[in-house]
């Protein structure tokens, strides 16, 4: 049901981790056969996923689980994965965000539908691949592994769109608000998937106005696709544990 991501560069990314190791991603620590120290690996094992919401939250925001605080070890893993190739880290950030989507969803296992938040063409061609899908599927891997039966779904395609780093939260979204478009065909499986009983959860990497979850929901919204669960692995100190 997923678009394919590309499994050559995903393989030579990791080769290079292997043979030419740059450190410690969470801390740049001494270079070693780890992408992450034992450190930084304890420090993501024992952050515990709460739900988040920005402050002003957007009316229509799926409600949001977050493992922790983009900070610290979370965030510069994050950014190493995401803007410096060290693709390997797709493991360790999978297996974890696959844990906020449990604790989003709660303890009962069942059938879950993952919908990354797409790439734009740029970024995936910047980045060597849509690192988002390659971490729902990581996600659903280690979903399935604890009996959640899970599949990644790619119904939407992102449009070309500003670099959001210095907009306002308003500016955010109205950026987003049409960033986000059907790809046809996919939608009918994705009803159907829902309509067997699956659970559909938007994931992302990190969650800052709540914009592009909002759009994305929205969006699906309007092809008569639920999406009122989102799951993501960071959360900008905007946000505050939801009561």
């Amino acid at each position: 049901m997923a678009t394919r991501s590309n499994p050559l560069a995903d393989t030579w990314s990791a080769l290079v981790d292997l043979v030419l190791p740059a450190g410690c991603a969470g801390c740049a620590g001494a270079a070693g056969r780890r992408v992450l120290c034992g450190d930084c690996a304890a420090a993501l094992a024992a952050a515990r996923p709460q739900r988040v919401r920005p402050r002003p939250e957007p009316l229509g925001m799926p409600r949001c689980v977050a493992l922790a605080a983009y900070a610290g070890a979370l965030r510069e893993a994050i950014l190493a994965y995401k803007e410096r190739g060290r693709h390997t880290l797709a493991g360790p950030l999978g297996d974890r965000l696959a844990d906020v989507v449990a604790a989003a969803l709660g303890a009962v296992p069942g059938p879950v539908l993952l919908v990354p938040v797409p790439a734009t063409a740029a970024s995936a061609r910047d980045r060597y691949g849509d690192h988002m899908l390659r971490l729902a599927r990581r996600a659903a891997g280690s979903l399935a592994r604890r009996g959640w039966p899970a599949d990644v779904a790619c119904p939407l395609r992102a449009r070309p769109r500003r670099d959001s780093a210095e907009l306002s939260s308003v500016d955010r979204l109205r950026s987003a608000a049409g960033a986000f478009m059907p790809v046809p065909g996919r939608l009918p499986a994705v009803r159907a998937a829902l309509a067997g009983g699956a659970r559909l959860v938007l994931v992302d990497d990190v969650v800052t106005t709540g914009a592009t979850l909002t759009a994305v929901a929205a969006r699906l919204r309007t092809a008569e696709v639920d999406a009122s669960v989102a799951a993501v692995l960071a959360a900008t100190q905007r946000h505050v544990p939801a009561r």
